[in-house]
């Protein structure tokens, strides 16, 4: 089907035009690998001296693009696309760390629940924003509650873990099968390297903890949390000792970095 542009934009053969991108909000600049690559393919010039991962203030233009009137329409619906979320995942994940202040750390595992499509360019921005996609680097293994639910306990799932050597082990602890205390002490028991109290309940990690203490063995592993954790909660999850604090969805889910394309006028020949 033929573009309707190509007889709108009749008139203006030959000419070409600059316009400049920039941000209505301030925030984090990501997603300009992907940006860059679609002003390419789109046959546009594209320049900015802003690397990924700048700071942006309201109202900053950051990179200017210069084509056929054609070629920047096309611009508004691609690139703007490929900044402006990954942008807004990038500012809520860089309040994140900056609230921590590095007592804590801030990990976004939501990631996997994106479309396959989404994946690389969320964790991307995830990690421009100075936040992990990760809970740990790997080489790792992550027993999930499917993983207990399938063995029956957390013991029996650590001792099926037993041969795996030199990775770091995380076990999801959530007091379903035994209480968390009980799945506390197996953890430990098992050799789990993390434990992550999947519940949202400040109790359950208090619980776990206060084990922890008791055995004497807080610093033989770290803790980490998640469940509906709002970036808000930061300060007071680092007070209460929190080692690996997971926040997804006001991370993944954080709104656009809102951006313009505008004309600025005509490249003369």
């Amino acid at each position: 089907m033929q573009d309707i542009r190509d007889s709108l934009f009749k008139p203006l053969a030959g000419h070409r035009f600059r316009a400049v991108l920039l941000t209505e909000r301030a925030g984090v600049l990501a997603g300009t690998g992907e940006a860059k690559c679609a002003a390419a393919e789109l046959g546009l010039n594209w320049e900015s001296e802003l690397p990924e991962g700048s700071p942006l203030d309201a109202g900053q233009i950051f990179a200017t693009l210069t084509g056929t009137p054609k070629q920047l329409a096309e611009a508004e619906e691609r690139i703007i696309g490929t900044l402006s979320k990954p942008s807004g995942i990038a500012t809520a994940a860089a309040r994140a760390i900056a609230l921590a202040d590095g007592q804590i750390e801030i990990v976004s595992g939501s990631w996997k629940k994106m479309p396959p499509c989404m994946k690389q360019i969320v964790r991307g921005a995830i990690t421009t924003g100075g936040a992990s996609f990760r809970i740990c680097e790997p080489p790792m293994l992550y027993m999930d509650k499917n993983f207990v639910a399938m063995f029956g306990s957390v013991a029996k799932t650590l001792k099926a873990a037993a041969g795996i050597h030199d990775v770091t082990k995380i076990i999801q602890i959530r007091g379903e099968r035994a209480s968390i205390t009980q799945e506390t002490e197996a953890a430990l028991a098992g050799g789990a390297d993390i434990l992550m109290v999947d519940t949202g309940e400040i109790a359950d990690f208090s619980a776990c903890t206060q084990r922890l203490n008791e055995l004497h063995a807080r610093e033989k592993v770290r803790v980490a949390f998640a469940g509906n954790v709002k970036i808000g909660d930061i300060p007071a999850m680092a007070a209460r000792g929190v080692d690996i604090l997971c926040i997804g969805k006001e991370i993944v889910d954080a709104p656009l970095l809102d951006m313009k394309l505008n004309v600025i006028g005509e490249v003369k020949k």
